[in-house]
């Protein structure tokens, strides 16, 4: 009599169970896989799960990138808004309210196309609202360095010292009166004396863009002052 398919013969239960093979090994029920592949001398090992040892949160990666940020740019910031609202205490405001906003959504400020012309335009509009707020105008024109600036601006057209002097009050107006855009440039190259690729690294522009505005803002204001309009080398302003 041949016993039950379901039950197991005394053959298979006097046959202990052999050692289990390695990994991968068929089993008796189940068709062997394709073998796998050698790896070739010298490749890498697969990549180690990744792992967040030793690196430092996000929020803290943000904060340092912040504050790396906050150090290239604060001197020129509290140099820029010193000119425009009149005393240090004031630029401190401002500045701090401009550095406060950008560290509360730093996250956004770096998903922008240009970081640094983003926060200029930050550190502009609270420029802006501390003046609005208290019913005033940007002091440039009553700097000693905005008063140096006009000379170096207008020397390029006229020669005569007296001129230049007696052309600074028509140009006080039509400094400003240029485009936003010409009036940062012309107030960071001339005004505070940086050079103009650290302009384009401040603005976020390009180094032939800074040159551009330069170059369209002296033709403007030698037309608004009825100047002779010639083109310019390069000037060496004063650290």
């Amino acid at each position: 009599m041949n016993p039950s398919p379901s039950r197991r013969t005394v053959r298979d239960a006097e046959s202990p169970p052999g050692p289990p093979g390695p990994p991968g090994t068929p089993g008796p029920h189940r068709p062997p896989g394709p073998p796998r592949p050698p790896r070739p001398p010298g490749a890498p090992g697969p990549p180690p799960p990744p792992s967040a040892a030793g690196a430092p949160p996000a929020a803290e990666r943000l904060t340092l990138t912040f504050d790396a940020f906050h150090d290239f740019h604060r001197k020129l910031w509290m140099r820029y808004a010193h000119t425009q609202v009149g005393s240090r205490s004031a630029a401190e405001t401002v500045v701090d309210a401009a550095c406060a906003r950008l560290r509360k959504g730093w996250e956004h400020a770096l998903a922008q196309d240009s970081v640094p012309r983003y926060a200029w335009t930050v550190l502009k509009e609270e420029v802006h609202l501390w003046l609005d707020e208290r019913n005033l105008e940007p002091l440039l024109v009553d700097t000693a360095a905005f008063r140096t600036a006009v000379k170096k601006l207008l020397l390029h057209e006229l020669r005569d010292e007296f001129a230049v002097l007696s052309g600074e009050i028509g140009l006080y107006a039509a400094i400003a009166r240029l485009p936003e855009r010409q009036y940062d440039v012309i107030t960071l190259r001339f005004v505070l004396g940086r050079r103009e690729e650290d302009v384009a690294d401040y603005l976020g522009i390009e180094l032939a863009t800074v040159r551009s505005h330069i170059r369209h803002a002296r033709r403007r204001l030698a037309g608004e002052l009825g100047m002779p309009y010639k083109e310019a080398g390069e000037q060496r302003c004063p650290e």
